[in-house]
């Protein structure tokens, strides 16, 4: 039976991950990060090896969602009254 090769040795569509010492799958899965913010880490992480400044907005528009998203908690949560005890 053969061994498949590890799927972080192995990258569809370029090597801008793969040649990075600490690929930022391994980061963001290693510490649980969310998926806005795990995008932002991947878009920043490649800028300048992919898309260039497009990476940046695209990390820049995950920050706005991120933004936008978690102040909607926040707003909800100050007009949400606490339980009774």
């Amino acid at each position: 039976m053969t061994k498949q090769p590890s799927a972080l040795t192995v990258q569809e569509g370029g090597s801008h991950y793969k040649d990075l010492p600490i690929q930022p799958v391994e980061y963001i899965h290693a510490n649980g990060i969310p998926f806005c913010e795990g995008n932002v880490i991947k878009y920043v992480s490649r800028w300048r090896s992919k898309n260039g400044i497009a990476d940046l907005k695209k990390a820049r528009h995950f920050i706005d969602l991120l933004i936008e998203l978690e102040s909607k908690k926040l707003d909800l949560a100050a007009i949400t009254p606490l339980p009774p005890r």
